[in-house]
Parts: structure tokens; C-alpha cells; sequence
């Protein structure tokens, strides 16, 4: 089959469309609700106009290139005169029904209708009056993520991520015409809903309708509070999540120098507090595969949590019940390190740079405090962290890396850093739990069978000793750990030890990194890659061999699953369905004598 994009001749594959078929060309039609890699193209934006003519027509046609397969012999027009002006006024009408405000917007000069608009040559907006259009709701109840749906344009990319990629399917469309709006079911506002806070939904939002919660101002006042002594964290993946801006894989040293720039007091790495998980959350995982109670959840991932509490509160006895790297370096932070320091622990304050938006509620958790302190005090997404470098005129890359230099809590192995990837949890974790076992380190350190990309990935591994073949599988993305999860309680699978990552990839692709345009995994294999090269590059790559991890325990914890340690590093869940499904029942019973109106 044959057929022509702006004269060029092109054979096109059986029902392509022509926006497909002038990607793989090299010709650009502007979209803001298509996205390829998740198989999003509704035609709702309708930006993606070109004139059609079919073989044996005498007159273009006027179609969206997303929905529109090319036919043998048809010739395609992206950039005529009519087809230009037609998708000028397509986006003015956009803009029309938009909060215009977008200097105050968080993601001005990252927006994709702002790009759309200057693409089709818009230079005016006609159409500032936006009396007419209905007031759409603005969402500020979330701890992690706010939803202002007057910047919404309802190209549903949201909602495809949400239900076909995450499986969680916690939005709907709401009304119609002008009125119409993306909300959550049931009628429930952010804090309320089935979501997760995962994120993913503002990965894909082409515009400032979905954002996280922005807590910059927090640390910047903490930063200039001469009484406070700051403590800065940052995750295995946020190193690797700069590759864009930077053109480097890995700005570790240049986070570390800025930091300190800026004028943090301490900064440490989430890492060393993923090599104390690997301690406890190993030690928990034998305890229970030798009483033969199985299997055991890992516990690291927030929105992994949320999922569980809100959608499959059945499966919370078998979660582990360490906290996340996160929460145990808060925690530890403000006891053995404000002691080894001198410091009272009442000026401390965390500060979290994470590639995550379930960080935010995470730390907010009422189960995350002691005596109602919190563990970490405020959590940056990576977008976050890189606006506060842009005002504070902080460039990374003109930065000389620096090294850590807390004689505490300073040190992190290899295992600590593939965190950040799907299956990195287990494979740290085989790595230790073989040692504990036998007395002896792992032949291969790098343990192929859990390493892959696929949704659900399992192997069995001999531990040895007196434990063991173990079967051992790794979910990435909510799809795939419902499914694992509806297996496990059927009993139709049959597994000693699970990690779940709520994002497709694990945290190098959480709702927190720096948004791609134009696709959704962009940088998945790349980050995934730069992470296990960091691993390679240590001297050690087991947790159990973190010098200063062991001076912790000799010093301050005992042993894992301590007494003192289970205090700090443990923690409980609870069953969220029941309070949605009551919350819900109210918002019905309000709403019944109305509706036996109609």
C-alpha cells in the first residue's frame, strides 16, 4: 500500500494512522492528547487536524491524524494554509476554556499547550473573558497531589494511565460540554479516593492540572532559620533523574555540592537507609519463611501501601512491616545521629528529595511519628528540587561534585542504590539473606533471574543452609501486583518473598521525576542502567558490609528486630476500604432523598 504525507511517498502499515505513519517519516503534527507509548489516541484535543484526500475524491477532508488511517493512495496535507489556521483556532479555543494565569503556573515553560500554541503560530488569545465557563473544581486536599481542572483539557491521558497502566482506575469523566471535568469516583475529593498518590497521572498531564504539592517555600524557611539544623536526604533514583537537564547519568556529587550550597547542615543518602532495610526487613523475611509463614510483602513503596490499604486490605497481614528507607533514615537521624552529633533533636528538621509523589503522604502518615513527631519533615519531588535550584541560581552542571563527610551515617553499598529499580529490593536482599544463611558471600552478586522489565517476574534461588530453595517474585506497575496479589489470596500462587514498586520501572519512572514531553517511559532502560553501573563501581555491593550500618547496630539498635529497632524502624497498616466504602454510603445518603426526585 502506498499513500503521500505532504508529497512524500510512504508505505504504511495495515490500519496505521497518520500521525503515526508521519512520525516514522520524520513529520510533526502537533497533539495534546495523543501519547504512543500507552496507546492513548482519542482524538479529543483535535489539534492533530490535516487535510485528507482519498483515491477517487474530489474535495480534502478535514481529520484528526490520530484517529485516521491512512488508505492506499490517499495524500496527506499537515501544513497548508487552511489546515494551519484550523489548528490555530482549535488551540485559542482551547485557551479559551483555560485558566490563562500561566505565569503563576507550575509548570510554565514546561507546558505542552504553551509548545502547542507557539507551534501553530498563535500570537493573540481572543477569548479572555472566561465568565461563561463553569467553574471547575480545585483539589487541595491531598498531602501529595493538588487537581486544579480549570487548567484541564481533557485530553484523558490521566485517566488511560490511571485504569490500563496502574489498573488503581480511580477517575472519571464528570458532566458534559463546557461543565465537563475529570474527578474521582464516587464523588470524592483527593484525600478521600481510591487513588494512591502514585503519581503517574502528572507524569502524563500535558498541562498544570495535575501537579504535586508544592512545598519549596517549607524548606527554603527552614534553609534561612538559623535555629534549625537541617538534615537532607536524597533517594537511589534522583541521582540518575537529572540525565535530561544534564546530559549526565549520574549527578550525585552535584547534588551533594549543592546542597550544601544552599546551606544544608547535614546530607545524607537514602541509600544508607536502604542497606538498614535490607537488616531488618531480611531478617523478618527469614523469621517468617522458617515458621513457615508466607509469603512477605516488602514494604518500601507508599503508593504500594495505599494500593494495598485501599483496594486489597486482605493482603496487609503478609506486608512487612519495616518502614521505607525514607522514614527509618528520619528516624534514626533524629535519635542515634542527633546524639552522636549533639544535637537536640527538636531543631532537626528532614527534608526528603524523592523521586515520588507517595512520599509526601507517606511522611504525613500518623503511623510515621513518635510521640507526634514526625520522622521526615517535608518531601521534595525531583521537579520540586530543581525549581528550588533555579531560585536559588544553582546550575548542576557548573557544579564540582563533592563527597559525603558524616562520619555516622555516610556510607552506602551497591545494594542500596539499585532501590531505585524494579527487582533492585530482592536482589539486595538475596544478596544479604544468602550471607546470613551461610556464613559466606554470594558467588554471582548480580542475580540475573530477577532482572527484566516485565510486569511479573519470578525465579526460584537456593539460600542454602537451612532454608533452602526460596521462590522469590518482583511486580512493577499496579496492574501487575493486583493480579499477584489476587493469585497469592486464591492461593493459586505460591511465593516466599514478594517486592512490589508502584511505578512501571520501580522509583527511576515514579510520579516525581521531571516530565518527559511527548511519551511516558521515555528514560526507563537508561536510568535502570545508570543505577546498576553506580552498584558495580562500589567497593562493596552487600548491605550487611556497611561499616557504618554495623557501627549502628553495635552501637545504638542491638540486632535487627531489636527491641530499640522495632520501635523506630517498624511500623502497622490499616483497612482505608472500610473508611471509603463508609465515606461513600454518607455522601449516598445525603444525596438519596434527592435523587427519588428523578
Amino acid at each position: 500500500m502506498t499513500a503521500f504525507i505532504n508529497g512524500q511517498e510512504t508505505a504504511p502499515e495495515p490500519n496505521e494512522t497518520i500521525l503515526s505513519a508521519a512520525k516514522r517519516v520524520g513529520i510533526y503534527i502537533p497533539t495534546l492528547c495523543e501519547l504512543s507509548d500507552i496507546n492513548h489516541a482519542p482524538g479529543t484535543c483535535r489539534v492533530c487536524l490535516v487535510e485528507a484526500t482519498r483515491t477517487g475524491g474530489h474535495e480534502p477532508q478535514i481529520v484528526t491524524a490520530c484517529t485516521t488511517p491512512l488508505e492506499e493512495g490517499m495524500s496527506v496535507s499537515t501544513n497548508s494554509r487552511k489546515v494551519r489556521d484550523m489548528q490555530r483556532l482549535q488551540v485559542e479555543l482551547l485557551l479559551a476554556d483555560h485558566n490563562q494565569d500561566c505565569a503563576t503556573c507550575i509548570r510554565h515553560g514546561d507546558c505542552e499547550l504553551q509548545d502547542v500554541a507557539q507551534y501553530v503560530g498563535l500570537r493573540e488569545s481572543r477569548f479572555h473573558n472566561r465568565a461563561w465557563a463553569t467553574a471547575r473544581p480545585l483539589d487541595t486536599s491531598s498531602p501529595a497531589l493538588v487537581r486544579d481542572m480549570e487548567k484541564c483539557i481533557r485530553c484523558q491521558r490521566c485517566i488511560a494511565v490511571c485504569r490500563d497502566i496502574q489498573g488503581v482506575d480511580a477517575l472519571v469523566i464528570n458532566g458534559t460540554g463546557v461543565e465537563t471535568s475529570i474527578g474521582l469516583k464516587n464523588g470524592l475529593n483527593q484525600a478521600q479516593s481510591d487513588c494512591v498518590n502514585c503519581g503517574q497521572c502528572v507524569m502524563v498531564c500535558p498541562t498544570g492540572a495535575l501537579a504535586e504539592r508544592d512545598d519549596t517555600e517549607i524548606v527554603l524557611d527552614y534553609l534561612y532559620d538559623p535555629d534549625i539544623v537541617t538534615v537532607f536526604q536524597f533517594a537511589p533514583a534522583v541521582r540518575v533523574g537529572f540525565a535530561d537537564e544534564t546530559r549526565m547519568d549520574n549527578v550525585e556529587g552535584q547534588i551533594i555540592a549543592a546542597l550544601r550550597k544552599m546551606g544544608a547542615d547535614i546530607v545524607l543518602d537514602t541509600n544508607f537507609a536502604a542497606d538498614l532495610v535490607i537488616m531488618e526487613e531480611g531478617t523478618e523475611v527469614l523469621s517468617r519463611i522458617k515458621a513457615g509463614k508466607k509469603p512477605t510483602f516488602t514494604s518500601c513503596c507508599p503508593a504500594w501501601i495505599n494500593f494495598a490499604e485501599k483496594h486489597m486490605p486482605e493482603v496487609l497481614p503478609y506486608i512487612s512491616s519495616t518502614k521505607s528507607p525514607q522514614q527509618c533514615l528520619g528516624a534514626i537521624a533524629k535519635t542515634y545521629l542527633a546524639e552522636k552529633m549533639a544535637i537536640d533533636p527538636a531543631k532537626m528538621r528532614v527534608i526528603s528529595i524523592m523521586p515520588c509523589t507517595a512520599k509526601k503522604d507517606e511522611r504525613a502518615r500518623p503511623a510515621q511519628t513518635r510521640d507526634g513527631v514526625p520522622d521526615v519533615d517535608v518531601v521534595l519531588t525531583i521537579r520540586e528540587f530543581s525549581r528550588l535550584l533555579k531560585r536559588e541560581g544553582i546550575d548542576l552542571k557548573s557544579l564540582e561534585p563533592s563527597t559525603y563527610d558524616n562520619p555516622y551515617m555516610g556510607e552506602y553499598t551497591g545494594a542500596g542504590v539499585i532501590f531505585g529499580t524494579t527487582g533492585g529490593v530482592m536482589e539486595a536482599a538475596v544478596r544479604t539473606l544468602y550471607y546470613v544463611v551461610n556464613g559466606k558471600e554470594l558467588d554471582a552478586v548480580e542475580v540475573a533471574p530477577l532482572r527484566g522489565f516485565e510486569n511479573v517476574r519470578s525465579a526460584t534461588l537456593d539460600l542454602g543452609g537451612d532454608v533452602g530453595p526460596v521462590k522469590l517474585a518482583v511486580c512493577h506497575g499496579l496492574k501487575g501486583a493486583r493480579q499477584m496479589v489476587e493469585a497469592v489470596l486464591s492461593g493459586k500462587a505460591d511465593f516466599d518473598f514478594i517486592e512490589v514498586m508502584a511505578c512501571p520501572g520501580g522509583c527511576m519512572d515514579g510520579g516525581g521525576h521531571i516530565r518527559p514531553k511527548k511519551a511516558y517511559l521515555k528514560n526507563a532502560r537508561k536510568r535502570r542502567e545508570a543505577l546498576f553501573a553506580i552498584d558495580r563501581g562500589k567497593a562493596s555491593r552487600q548491605s550487611h558490609n556497611n561499616v557504618q550500618l554495623q557501627a549502628l547496630y553495635r552501637d545504638y539498635l542491638e540486632r535487627p528486630m531489636s527491641e530499640v529497632s522495632h520501635e523506630l524502624l517498624h511500623t502497622y497498616y490499616s483497612d482505608r476500604r472500610r473508611e471509603i466504602d463508609q465515606t461513600i454510603k454518607e455522601i449516598w445518603n445525603d444525596i438519596r432523598p434527592v435523587a427519588t426526585v428523578f
